[in-house]
């Protein structure tokens, strides 16, 4: 995965090996992974390694998380994109940034820019998103996506509004028992 995605004001790209110190600091801050239902990593390695599983994505999927930079300075200030779920069958979008850049509009400019990529040149058709509810400012991006709420889904300490967009494809054998050519 090649692809640079961007907007005026951010660049997005691939995750590179030494972007695991900048994960490390992003999942530090306890206000940053309050609402993911994450824990911050033990060590360096341990983002390292979630560094290698999204750079095998984009081989397996041709999709995965990506940096997100200013485009003025190249500093990274968080992540966003899309990642296939292998036991639910469809994509999950999501976006994380360090705090001292929440509140300028930078998760919508991102999550818009992942969203249409994934709609207009992936061709999805059906894209979810995860969201406490008592986090206002992510639950807002994906209504402004056009995601619907359509459900809860509770985890070990939290519970997770479900947001989709799209129709999940039905498998072929229940096209069949529904009657659907």
């Amino acid at each position: 995965m090649n692809d640079l995605l961007h907007t005026p004001r951010l660049r997005l790209r691939p995750f590179a090996d030494t972007d695991a110190q900048s994960m490390y600091e992003l999942n530090s801050d306890v206000e940053v992974m309050r609402y993911t239902g994450d824990t911050a990593f033990a060590n360096i390695e341990g983002a390292a390694a979630v560094v290698a599983y999204v750079q095998a994505q984009y081989k397996a999927y041709g999709m995965g998380r990506l940096v997100v930079e200013l485009a003025q300075t190249g500093a990274m200030i968080g992540w966003c994109g899309l990642k296939y779920l292998t036991e639910e069958k469809t994509v999950d979008i999501g976006y994380r940034f360090f705090r001292r850049y929440w509140g300028q509009g930078y998760g919508y400019e991102a999550a818009k820019v992942c969203f249409d990529h994934g709609c207009n040149t992936l061709q999805l058709k059906h894209i979810i998103g995860r969201a406490v509810q008592e986090n206002m400012g992510s639950v807002k991006i994906l209504e402004r996506l056009g995601m619907r709420y359509t459900g809860d889904e509770p985890e070990t300490n939290l519970v997770f509004g479900v947001y989709e967009w799209g129709q999940k494809e039905v498998p072929p054998i229940q096209n069949q028992i529904l009657g659907i050519e």
